[in-house]
Order: C-alpha cells, then sequence, then structure tokens
C-alpha cells in the first residue's frame, strides 16, 4: 500500500513534467523548422501536447482523501501510463535527432537525453516502480549510440554512460529508502510497527470525506486493554512491552485484510472496517467480528517464561455520513469503551441513543462547568466523621453542585469530567480557598475540628502552582494552627500510579509545612499495599464498596480485616467510610477501626446546618 504522501508528491509533478517536457520539446519544433524537417517535429510535438493533456486530465481527477482506495489504485495505474509515455517521447526525439552530425543538433539529442534521465531520477524518486524502469529506458538508447560509433572513444562513453545511470539509480534507490523510512518513521508506532495516532487521525479525515462522496458505512472499535498496568508494574516494562507487541500480532493478523490498525498510545488500540455498502452493513456482524476479536486476545500468551492472560474492553460504532463530525464520534466510541470498563470490562459495548444522551450531557456539563467556576454556583458541604465513642472528631469537605437545569449534579458525574479538561485546577484551588477560610473562622470563633480532611486530584498533586497555591493559603490561615488539628489531603490510589516519584516528593513537600496525607478508596487498587511502604502516608481510607459488602460477604469482611492489620503494623489511623447500618458499625468496631463516616451518622451538610448541627454555631441573620 503506498502512501498518500506518495500520491500527493507524484500528483505536483504532473505539471511540471508537462511544463519541462512542451517548452523544450517546442524549440525541437523550430530546429525541426529550420534544420531537420518541419513534419516529424511537429508530429511529434503534436503526440507530446495529447500526453500532456492526458497528464493534466489525471492532475485535475486527483483527490487522495475522497478516492477510494481501489480509485487510488486506477488513479496511479494510468499516471504510470503517463509518465511512462512522456519520457518515452524523450527517447523518440532523440533517435529523430540523434543522425544529424551536420548541424550538430546530435549533441543536443545526447543533452536532452540526459536531462531527461536526470529529471526522472529526480521527480520520480518517491516512486521506485516507476524511475528504475523509465531511467533505463531512457538511458539505454545513449549507451547504444555510443557503443554503434564504433571508436576507442564511443565505447568509452559507453563506459561512462552505463556509469552515470548506476550513479543516478544509487542517489535516487538511496532517496527513496529515506523517503520511505521517513514516511514510515512518521505514521507507525516503534514498538508494535502498525499505525500511530497521527497516521489514524489523517485516515480518518480523509475517510470522512470519501463516505460524504460515496455514502458508504464503516464501524470503528476502540480497544483497551484491562489490568494492563497491572502487567507492566508487576512484571516489568519489558515484559509489558513484548506483550504490546504479541497483542498486536494478534490483532493485526484477525483484521489485516478488512481494517486498517492503529495504536492510539499504551495499551490502546483502533481499528476502523473497510467501508461497507449501506445495505450491507449489520450491526450484528460488527458486534460478532468485535467478539471474536475479544477471543483472539484472550487466548493465553506465553512471553519469557510466563503465562499471561490479558482481555479487552471494545467500544463499537458505526459510522455514517450523517456522523461525520471527526471529534464527535471518535468521543463517542470512546464512551462506548469506558462504559464496557464500567460494565466490569472485557466485554464490548454498541454505541447507542442511550450512549448518545451520556455523551450530550457530557458535553453540556463541560460548557456549565465553565461558567460555574465564574458563577459561584458550586457548594462546599461536610461530612462528621466520628470516632469508636461516636463523638464526632473531624470532617470531610464534599463539593456539591446545584444547576437551574440539571438539578443535583453528583460528583461522581463532574469531577471525572473536571479532570479530563484541566478545569480540575480551578475546581480544586475554589473548594481549598473555601474550606481553609471556614476552618479560619471556626478557629477564631473558638470552635476546633480535630481532622479536616479534603480531596486532592491527580492534577493538583503534580501541579507546581497548586503547591505554591496550599503553601501561602496554609501560612495565611494557619499560622496559629492548634497543635491537635490536622489537615488531611485524601489521594486515590491512581495519583500515585500517574507517577510515583513526583508524588512521593510533592507529599513530602507539603508534610514538612503540617499536612497529613490518607490513601482514600483504599483496597481498590491492584498494589494498594505495596504503597504503604513508599509513600509518606498517615491515614488508609476504606472503600465504601467493601463495607457495604462487609455484612453480606465473608470476603469483604475478611479483606477490611487485612487492611486494618496491615495499617495497624505500619502506625496508621483507618477510616471507614459509606458506612449505613448500626451492624456495619460494629463490626468495624471490633475490627478495631479508629474512625467512622457514612450515611448512618449524617449525610454531608451544607456549611450553615453543619455550623448549626455540629459546632453549636447560630447562622448570622
Amino acid at each position: 500500500m503506498k502512501h498518500q504522501k506518495d500520491y500527493n508528491f507524484l500528483q505536483k509533478q504532473i505539471l511540471l513534467m508537462i511544463g519541462l517536457s512542451l517548452i523544450p520539446g517546442f524549440i525541437y519544433v523550430i530546429l525541426g523548422w529550420f534544420f531537420t524537417g518541419l513534419l516529424p517535429a511537429a508530429l511529434w510535438y503534436g503526440g507530446l501536447i495529447l500526453v500532456s493533456l492526458y497528464g493534466f486530465s489525471l492532475y485535475k481527477k486527483f483527490n487522495s482523501k475522497k478516492m477510494t482506495k481501489s480509485e487510488l489504485a486506477a488513479w496511479y495505474k494510468h499516471l504510470t501510463y503517463f509518465m511512462y509515455i512522456i519520457f518515452s517521447s524523450w527517447s523518440v526525439i532523440f533517435v529523430l535527432n540523434i543522425g544529424y552530425h551536420e548541424h550538430n543538433l546530435h549533441y543536443i539529442a545526447i543533452f536532452t537525453q540526459l536531462g531527461a534521465s536526470v529529471t526522472a531520477s529526480t521527480l520520480l524518486v518517491s516512486d521506485r516502480r516507476m524511475f528504475v524502469p523509465i531511467l533505463l529506458t531512457l538511458m539505454l538508447p545513449l549507451s547504444l549510440y555510443f557503443l554503434f560509433l564504433d571508436t576507442w572513444f564511443g565505447y568509452v562513453l559507453t563506459i561512462f554512460s552505463l556509469i552515470f545511470v548506476s550513479v543516478l539509480l544509487y542517489a535516487a534507490n538511496n532517496t527513496n529508502r529515506l523517503i520511505q523510512n521517513n514516511y514510515y518513521q512518521a505514521q507507525h508506532d516503534i514498538l508494535t510497527g502498525l499505525f500511530n495516532r497521527r497516521y489514524f487521525m489523517e485516515y480518518i479525515e480523509s475517510m470522512s470525506e470519501r463516505l460524504m462522496n460515496t455514502k458508504k458505512v464503516v464501524y470503528m472499535l476502540l480497544i483497551d486493554l484491562d489490568h494492563f498496568k497491572t502487567i507492566n508494574d508487576s512484571l516489568g516494562h519489558d515484559i509489558g512491552d513484548k506483550l504490546l507487541q504479541e497483542v498486536s500480532k494478534r490483532i493485526d493478523a484477525f483484521s489485516k485484510e478488512t481494517h486498517v490498525l492503529a495504536r492510539l498510545g499504551g495499551d490502546e488500540f483502533v481499528l476502523v472496517s473497510q467501508e461497507i455498502e449501506e445495505k450491507d452493513y449489520s450491526d450484528e456482524d460488527a458486534y460478532a467480528f468485535a467478539m471474536n476479536l475479544l477471543s483472539v486476545i484472550r487466548a493465553q500468551y506465553t512471553i519469557d517464561g510466563h503465562n499471561l492472560h490479558i482481555s479487552a474492553s471494545i467500544g463499537l460504532h458505526e459510522i455514517t455520513h450523517f456522523s461525520l463530525d471527526t471529534k464527535n464520534f471518535i468521543r463517542e466510541v470512546d464512551i462506548a469503551m469506558y462504559e464496557a470498563k464500567s460494565q466490569g470490562r472485557d466485554g464490548v459495548i454498541v454505541f447507542n441513543k442511550d450512549l448518545s444522551k451520556k455523551v450530550e450531557r457530557h458535553l453540556v456539563i463541560e460548557q456549565k462547568l465553565h461558567q460555574t467556576l465564574h458563577g459561584n454556583k458550586l457548594h462546599v458541604y461536610y461530612q462528621p466523621q466520628f470516632n469508636r465513642s461516636q463523638e464526632m472528631v473531624g470532617c470531610e469537605a464534599l463539593v456539591r453542585w446545584f444547576d437551574d437545569e440539571l438539578g443535583t449534579l453528583a460528583p461522581d458525574e463532574f469531577i471525572p469530567i473536571a479532570e479530563s479538561t484541566g478545569l480540575i485546577l480551578e475546581l480544586g484551588s475554589y473548594v481549598l480557598h473555601e474550606t481553609f477560610r471556614n476552618l479560619h473562622a471556626w478557629n477564631e470563633k473558638g470552635v476546633f475540628i480535630e481532622y479536616f480532611s479534603i480531596n486532592i486530584s491527580i492534577r493538583q498533586m503534580i501541579d507546581e502552582t497548586f503547591l505554591e497555591e496550599v503553601e501561602v493559603m496554609y501560612a495565611y490561615y494557619f499560622a496559629k494552627l492548634k497543635e491537635n488539628q490536622t489537615i488531611v489531603f485524601e489521594i486515590t490510589e491512581h495519583v500515585f500510579a500517574e507517577n510515583m516519584a513526583l508524588a512521593v516528593r510533592n507529599m513530602n513537600r507539603l508534610k514538612d509545612i503540617g499536612i497529613i496525607f490518607s490513601i482514600d478508596d483504599f483496597g481498590t487498587g491492584y498494589s494498594a499495599l505495596n504503597y504503604l511502604q513508599e509513600l509518606p502516608v498517615s491515614e488508609v481510607k476504606i472503600d465504601k464498596s467493601f463495607v457495604a459488602e462487609m455484612d453480606k460477604s465473608k470476603n469483604s469482611k475478611n479483606m477490611i480485616a487485612t487492611i486494618i492489620s496491615i495499617a495497624k503494623n505500619f502506625n496508621l489511623t483507618i477510616v471507614a467510610e459509606g458506612i449505613e447500618t448500626e451492624e456495619q458499625l460494629e463490626i468495624l468496631k471490633a475490627l478495631e477501626c479508629d474512625t467512622f463516616q457514612g450515611f448512618y451518622f449524617d449525610q454531608a451538610l451544607a456549611h450553615d446546618a453543619f455550623e448549626q448541627k455540629y459546632l453549636g454555631l447560630s447562622p448570622i441573620a
């Protein structure tokens, strides 16, 4: 398969070749008029004009983005004919003029033949199938002419002509190889050899234009390997890279006859089907292909003595000329893939109307979030935390958003959107300012809360501006923070998975000013316990999913018991969230959990309600 840039380059050479043929060709007509006879030169030039018109029609017809693969192949075939004919015409004029020694026209014929050879090796350098036969066709008559001179200098010139054509072929071949290598490196993934994201985006752009013309259908599969990071981190990047290579080979072997495959980065791949007539397309066939591909990916891998199993989450999306907003359909298939992950992974989800509504809501939330951050529509609520005697000892600051149109939005819905758009930095800054200001105000009123927890995002922890902001605010608000008061930053395990070294460095920097750290949703990460050895944390917060199943599932109870036991060995405080029943509370007390939080005690309360209920402060009239 030729590169699209090859076709684009060759198209540009058509007009240049026409100009380089017609202008010198007209000079041969003038020379014929004066010396060799007008008729042969005129007939030759008339043929050259016809060939040039043929070439110009090919130039006008070409549009690589709109032409199908078969149409491009047909166009290239005609272009090859054009180039063969127009260069061969110079061999014809060479033969017609080489015998006219009387007026030294043979020198002009020899020079133009050499010039045509150099032109061919330059203009056609991107296509070896063209320049090799054309160069040989141009130089063969010249070499034979020198040979048939039957003189010593003719033999020398024959040898020199053969050396000359060899040099031209050598230089053109090297240049061609360099061009193809550059094309390959620019459009292929280094690790797997598959097409890369850059090629994929160019392909999607050209595919979109073709679908607008042909009204055909394609489908796209977005493939993300499940728990690949677990293998990568536990067995090492070398094993992870080899696994990616093996997965790539399997997908490629299964799909290369019917799909375009690219690696977007990491463990994410994309497949785009060939263009299908709308009447022949079937969602069932596309889904069956995706499920069969999933089975291929699932089969055992043996790498460096390790028997590995991996699954994938696949999003499937039909693309027609009605849905050709590039950004939208890529976003939509991405939504479908993440829906597959949220439903337990190892599955295929087809993008549908329900998911479409989800995408539309996502876009609305994203737009409104910009406005909300500048309109003070976000509010910080506080959920109390209790000790074993059920005395309120702390609280967690939780952001809430009430929108006139969308109603109440759960943090689980808008926080990920804020993360993906980068608005989390602005959102996090607002929450930080609000909570620090309120805690300071309570301290000024003589009401002290022992523990004050704030959720911190991945982006905040790796942002230098955030660190500086915390340091400045902490110095401003808490210059006289009481000894028994502690500000806790809750961070999920994903923070550490992103960049362990940077996370540790930044945590130690904030720990130096008095802030302590808690691992939120502890136990949900694959290497949660390993973090306790490496991180400067003082607290772990047991994920509510374990608490919810604790009185129903022996495994969940055992998991909590294990977490508490190990955390105690590291002298860490243990907080359990999501407590909803007295039975859950009693089990956690028996397991020696330290602090408790959940609806059994109270939900998160607005600022004034929290003050009044737990701090004994009356709202200002």
